[in-house]
């Protein structure tokens, strides 16, 4: 069974469950001192490259690479078919959020929260709430491994050619598209009669 990967809402509400009970137990002040950890930033949709970039650049400006160390922007390569073409193109994990890892403090905070494209941190206005290691280990593999999802221009209706398989060079008319799993259900025609066969995207050509 294939584990369903966790949106960002759901890391979200976990890191709030994780905050109540890091406040009951919550260790010295000294103990917290100068920690690097990781935050989760709400950008305006569409801009989070442009914070990424904007945000480094305030961190050289201002000489905060001592308290600021990584700006992370999770995204996964998306391979597009059209017209027997591939085309590839980056797609965000989580749109409208960026990573940051910092030590936080009044200077850092005020160099991200302040750039450019930044509406928030998550968390409460005065206290940020510091991502999970775990989860954040998780979306920098995700994001750095080679994931692919093959998309394809192709809906009900449409003809198609078979171009591998047992059914290759046979002509197909979409009944379905399951674009999830990169496979459509289409009916050939097989000694005259009409035969559902389920196809995957690389077995087909668009006519």
């Amino acid at each position: 069974m294939v584990k369903k990967e966790k949106s960002m809402e759901e890391i979200l509400d976990e890191q709030k469950e994780v905050e109540v009970v890091e406040k009951k137990s919550a260790p010295a002040a000294s103990e917290k001192k100068d920690q690097k950890r990781w935050y989760i930033v709400h950008t305006y949709s569409g801009h989070e490259n442009k914070v990424k970039v904007n945000l480094e650049k305030r961190i050289e400006y201002m000489n905060m690479g001592e308290k600021i160390f990584r700006v992370e922007v999770p995204q996964k390569t998306i391979t597009q078919l059209k017209a027997g073409k591939k085309q590839e193109k980056e797609e965000k994990i989580f749109p409208g959020y960026v990573l940051v890892e910092m030590i936080m403090d009044e200077d850092s905070w005020y160099v991200v929260r302040h750039t450019a494209g930044v509406t928030k941190f998550v968390g409460s206005a005065k206290k940020p709430i510091p991502a999970r290691d775990s989860e954040i280990k998780k979306i920098i593999n995700r994001s750095t491994s080679t994931v692919t999802k093959v998309e394809l221009d192709v809906k009900a209706g449409d003809k198609v050619r078979i171009i591998s398989g047992p059914f290759a060079d046979f002509i197909g008319d979409i009944v379905e598209v399951y674009p999830d799993k990169s496979k459509l259900r289409a009916n050939v025609s097989i000694f005259g009669r009409e035969t559902p066969v389920e196809l995957e995207y690389k077995q087909i050509n668009k006519l």
